[in-house]
């Protein structure tokens, strides 16, 4: 088991707006069919994606920002 299955497994609730980036990978990957990992996120918030002060991930932000980004043509 990995460390985001891990944490994944170990969390009652999951809120989607404090998501450590391997549990939101875990997730969009669980969700989306497509597969997302920790290094696709991080490269994202290189690029300008939204996060928490204390670095995790707000899926309803994230998803808005690749939003605009798609509709910029990136």
């Amino acid at each position: 088991m990995s460390d985001s299955d891990a944490d994944l497994n170990a969390m009652t609730q999951i809120s989607p707006t404090t998501l450590p980036l391997a549990v939101a990978a875990r997730l969009l990957s669980k969700a989306g069919g497509r597969r997302v990992n920790e290094e696709m996120l991080r490269h994202d918030v290189e690029a300008g994606a939204p996060t928490n002060a204390d670095g995790t991930l707000n899926l309803v932000h994230y998803a808005a920002w690749l939003i605009k980004e798609m509709a910029r043509g990136d």
